[in-house]
C-alpha cells in the first residue's frame, strides 16, 4: 500500500513526514536541505510507494498567501514535472512551527534539542500531515 508524504517547505531546509502504509499514523521522517529536496524525493519514491504529496501552504493571519509562497510555487512546478504521477495537496500551515515547539515542550524535550530547527521542521511536517489525515 502507498504512503502519503508531507513537506514543510523552507528556504534552507524542509521537514518531511510520512504515513504508515495504512495511512493511519503520521510520523516525522527526516529533514532535507531544500537544495537537495527534489533529488531526495525522487530517490524516496523508488524505495517507497507514495500516492500523494501534502505540502504546507503558508498563509498570513487574514488568509492571504505569505511571502514564502513565492519560494514554494517554483518547487511545486518542478515537482509536477519530475514526478507527474503523484498528486499534490496543499494544507494551511499557519501556526505549525508554534505547535511543533509547544509539542516539544510538552514532550519533555530538552532546551538544547528544542533549539534544533531540523527537529522543529520535522514536527511541523508531521502536524501538516496529521491535519490532512484528520480532514479526510
Amino acid at each position: 500500500m502507498a504512503r502519503i508524504l508531507a513537506i514543510d517547505y523552507g528556504a534552507k531546509r524542509c521537514g518531511i513526514a510520512v504515513t504508515d502504509e495504512s495511512k493511519i499514523i503520521a510520523s516525522g521522517l527526516t529533514t532535507v536541505d531544500t537544495k537537495e529536496l527534489l533529488g531526495w524525493l525522487q530517490d524516496y519514491v523508488v524505495s517507497e510507494e507514495v500516492e500523494l504529496f501534502v505540502v504546507g501552504e503558508p498563509k498570513r493571519m487574514h488568509g492571504e498567501a505569505s511571502e514564502s509562497e513565492k519560494l514554494i510555487q517554483p518547487f511545486l512546478e518542478k515537482l509536477s514535472k519530475i514526478l507527474p504521477d503523484i498528486p499534490v495537496k496543499r494544507i494551511d500551515e499557519r501556526f505549525t512551527s508554534k505547535m511543533a515547539f509547544d509539542t516539544m515542550i510538552a514532550s519533555g524535550i530538552s532546551k538544547k534539542k528544542r533549539r534544533d530547527k531540523k527537529l522543529v521542521d520535522q514536527i511541523s511536517a508531521t502536524i501538516i500531515l496529521q491535519d490532512y489525515l484528520y480532514n479526510l
